[in-house]
């Protein structure tokens, strides 16, 4: 739907700022005709304070919410939407504790204006076959990010997957979401179900780096056997 702004903030102070701007766009002085989706959560969860300088990155749709650990162990991206933020930072302080992984978090508030941005640079570059080639801007926010990229949401794999061919060349992508039939359960039963849960990020994360060659597959197979998992 062109005229759906969609958001899936994760913290109070993302909603404010896209209510803000929301508000502003639509009945400004030059309003557009557009309407806001967001999606909110009713879990009770403290809310942290807005990181300096996140106001753009809110709107257009990502931001680095934390910069990973200091140390020389590998490195990861976890992106996180919404609710999903409780399992990525609960991965990313595993990952620091007991894996040496460092992980920075970046915080997805909405995959649809990444991907709405993406394609309009993909059309100036296609019409401007002279013009010197602009990049879309989840790829260059992520360029500055290492290691391979995990994105955890409680929505479908489809959701985060809308920018996935526009991840930097060379970086391992894993999308982690709700895919299948509706259930009813506890939240806590339910994320492990669809495999959106801190202990599947880890692994996640883990086996992307297998993959890469960065660690062993064997330490895989212990943070397997450490949660629990059913394979």
């Amino acid at each position: 739907v062109p005229t759906c702004e969609a958001y899936d903030p994760a913290f109070a102070y993302e909603t404010a700022e896209i209510v803000r701007h929301g508000i502003e766009r639509m009945y400004g002085p030059e309003p557009d005709d557009v309407f806001y989706y967001l999606t909110l959560t009713n879990e009770n969860v403290v809310m942290p304070p807005m990181p300096d300088g996140s106001g753009p990155g809110i709107v257009e749709g990502l931001y680095r919410w934390a910069e990973a650990p200091a140390g020389d162990g590998p490195a990861a991206t976890i992106l996180f939407s919404g609710a999903a933020h409780t399992a990525a930072r609960a991965a990313a302080a595993e990952l620091a504790e007991r894996w040496g992984v460092r992980a920075e978090l970046w915080s997805a508030t909405s995959y649809q204006r990444l991907r709405v941005e993406a394609m309009a640079v993909e059309r100036r570059n296609r019409l401007r076959p002279g013009a010197p080639p602009e990049t879309a801007r989840v790829t260059d926010l992520l360029a500055s990010s290492a290691g391979p990229i995990v994105a955890v949401t409680d929505f479908q794999r489809a959701v985060p997957d809308q920018v996935a061919r526009w991840i930097p060349e060379g970086r391992r992508w894993t999308s982690l979401g709700t895919d299948g039939f509706g259930r009813s359960d506890t939240r806590e039963a339910l994320r492990r179900f669809f495999e959106t849960d801190a202990a599947h990020v880890v692994v996640a994360v883990l086996s992307a780096l297998a993959a890469d060659g960065t660690i062993p597959a064997d330490r895989v197979d212990e943070a397997i056997a450490h949660h629990h998992l059913d394979v």
